[in-house]
């Protein structure tokens, strides 16, 4: 039925336009068809010669452009590309032939490692791509990812809109993007513009394109590594800077018009971020996430401010497609500039329900070395302490201000109870007139004990906040953190929804607070000011409510034995590695998931021997479900 619904609005259109990943490396699905229709996008051939890696290696080879010493050829027997590493020398970097977005790239640092990353490339680049040919190349050890935005038209004209710096990556896929590029000189963006206007003569090429270089920081050389050929998904901070609409060039370009500009008219104003929000969970290594988006409430847009999503409040983030939630796009006078409204926006970008990177992406905004714009692909590996230590900051200082958000949190949440409580006996005629201003005991003031524990990062709750709450007859709420100390009077005002106007101790804020069950418990993020809180208050069991939409896990809820190793993530199980009884070494691999394309090895946290291992390839687990239990060799 999709089908038919897609080829009856191909057959009422006249134009059809290349954007989409898996278009951009099959030039099969982009000639124009035989009904006349006009074609979005770059000459087939042009897609044919880039979307194969190794052939556009070659090309760009033999057309002067630099490369990165590697082995690009068609014959992929095993044995032959190991010889080929060897040659090359480690560390070495396997990378598909075809495809993009990092999959199926592994870096190898020793010989012994070479063939089960072959495999697991081969795996991951035929899953995502259908082909799963390799090319090799010498690792650059201290690498930047520098891309320029080339545009040409059918009249022979090809110009370059100026750089993106995508070095903050991780698993090889960008997460924050820049234009331009900070820390070149003027001459190094001639120069990598030209290498890039170049590349793209070569291959006859006109409409966008993106040619992707690797620069060496060490040394200041560029190489060629790829060209996409389309409109990539972080195009908006270009044109942010140049001022332009770069989906209006790609039809006036296809309608066989000139560029608009030549390459002295572009212009180059302010600076631009992009950052990617994922449903993903970092302190689990950047695996992606599942569930539901309970809460979810983007920046507001402004003409500095773009935020391009496919999902709303309610939506499931599944298992089987990319976990990109949105993309945050800011504009600014001046790096700097733009890095303070990065800030400000991920700060007010309010998402609950699963685990996302929204909290990691403003710790990178805000290190000192980001700030400054000393970058390469290695910074989330190097800085990795600094950043994810901020998943369990909440000592000190933090935990007065998260003390603080429990407080606002516990105010809102029985100003909440209050209303709802009210409007359901104003519904009820039959009730007394003595219920309409809840809660009501003679001569005491209504008192409530609110414990919430404080959720550090994504399952880890770290800290019990025990709230005494007493209502008072003015409506408004005293709050105590321990019983018979000094608390806090608080009054709430609600704004509707989700806000709210809080004045506690001097302090008005606006908050917004969302809450939901799951798991046995009520969740209860907060956001004021630039905090953000989750707060987790175990439900009794007449609480807790049936959510048949949800799938149950088998592992929920339940204490596990000494050893269990669970799933990191929702996936399929791809391959198992081991029998159960099988001796294990420490780190050893014991099967290989997959979710959402992206493959993940689960190894042995220690030594001893495999119980319990009962899922086979092809099985879909949860996550957190028990996958095996390492026993020790003393136990046997």
């Amino acid at each position: 039925m999709l089908g038919s619904h897609f080829r009856e609005d191909i057959h009422e259109s006249s134009v059809i336009r290349k954007q989409f990943e898996s278009s951009s490396v099959s030039h099969e699905r982009c000639s124009p068809a035989a009904e006349g229709l006009k074609f979005i996008g770059p000459p087939a051939s042009a897609i044919r010669d880039m979307g194969d890696k190794s052939a556009s290696k070659r090309i760009m080879g033999a057309a002067g452009v630099p490369l990165v010493p590697g082995y690009h050829g068609a014959e992929q027997d095993i044995e032959l590309l190991k010889l080929e590493a060897d040659k090359i020398g480690y560390p070495v970097l396997i990378k598909p032939t075809h495809g993009g977005g990092g999959k199926g790239m592994r870096i190898v640092q020793r010989p012994d490692e070479f063939v089960d990353s072959v495999l697991s490339a081969q795996r991951e680049a035929a899953a995502s791509f259908g082909v799963n040919t390799l090319l090799i190349e010498k690792y650059i050890t201290q690498p930047r990812h520098v891309e320029v935005q080339v545009f040409g038209d059918q009249h022979g004209n090809v110009i370059y809109l100026y750089e993106r710096d995508c070095s903050l990556q991780r698993r090889h896929q960008k997460i924050i993007e820049e234009a331009p590029a900070p820390n070149v000189t003027a001459e190094f963006r001639s120069h990598i513009g030209g290498a890039a206007v170049f590349a793209a003569k070569a291959v006859g090429y006109y409409n966008a394109g993106t040619v992707e270089f690797i620069v060496d920081t060490l040394s200041g050389e560029f190489y060629f590594m790829e060209m996409n050929t389309r409109l990539q998904v972080e195009h908006p901070v270009t044109e942010m800077i140049v001022g332009q609409d770069l989906v209006e060039w790609q039809i006036r370009v296809a309608n066989g018009e000139r560029l608009p500009l030549s390459q002295e008219q572009v212009p180059l104003n302010g600076h631009a971020f992009e950052a990617r929000i994922y449903a993903e969970n970092v302190p689990r290594g950047f695996l992606p996430a599942t569930g539901t988006l309970h809460h979810y409430r983007p920046v507001p847009l402004a003409p500095t401010v773009r935020v391009e999503t496919g999902v709303e409040e309610g939506d499931t983030v599944s298992m089987h497609y990319d976990p990109m939630i949105a993309k945050l796009v800011v504009w600014g006078e001046s790096r700097s500039a733009a890095l303070v409204k990065l800030k400000n926006c991920l700060s007010n970008f309010q998402i609950a329900g699963l685990p996302t990177n929204v909290g990691f992406l403003q710790e990178l905004a805000s290190h000192s070395a980001f700030e400054k714009g000393i970058v390469d692909t290695h910074f989330i590996e190097r800085y990795k302490d600094d950043l994810l230590s901020t998943s369990t900051k909440a000592s000190g200082e933090s935990h007065g201000v998260a003390e603080l958000g429990a407080i606002l949190a516990a105010a809102c949440l029985c100003k909440k109870d209050h209303i709802t409580s009210k409007e359901s006996i104003r519904a009820d005629k039959t009730l007394s007139v003595w219920y309409n201003n809840i809660p009501f005991r003679m001569h005491h003031s209504a008192r409530q004990l609110l414990e919430l524990e404080l959720e550090e990062h994504d399952g880890f709750s770290e800290k019990l906040l025990k709230l005494f709450v007493t209502y008072k007859c003015d409506g408004t709420y005293f709050i105590e953190t321990e019983e018979g100390t000094s608390g806090f009077d608080v009054k709430v005002d609600h704004k509707g929804g989700h806000d709210f106007r809080v004045d506690a101790a001097g302090l008005q804020t606006d908050v917004t607070l969302a809450y939901y069950s799951k798991d046995n418990s009520k969740h209860i993020h907060i956001w004021h000011g630039k905090h953000h809180y989750h707060y987790r208050q175990t439900l009794r069991a007449e609480h807790v409510a049936d959510d048949s939409s949800q799938p149950s896990h088998a592992s929920e809820g339940k204490s596990h034995p000494k050893g269990s190793v669970l799933a990191p993530m929702a996936g399929l199980v791809v391959k198992v590695l081991l029998e159960d009884g099988a001796q294990v070494e420490a780190g050893q691999p014991v099967m290989v998931m997959e979710a959402m394309k992206m493959e993940h090895v689960v190894k042995a946290p220690r030594a001893g021997y495999v119980e319990g291992l009962k899922v086979t390839a092809g099985q879909q687990v949860f996550d957190s479900s028990v996958l095996f239990t390492i026993k020790d060799n003393s136990a046997n």
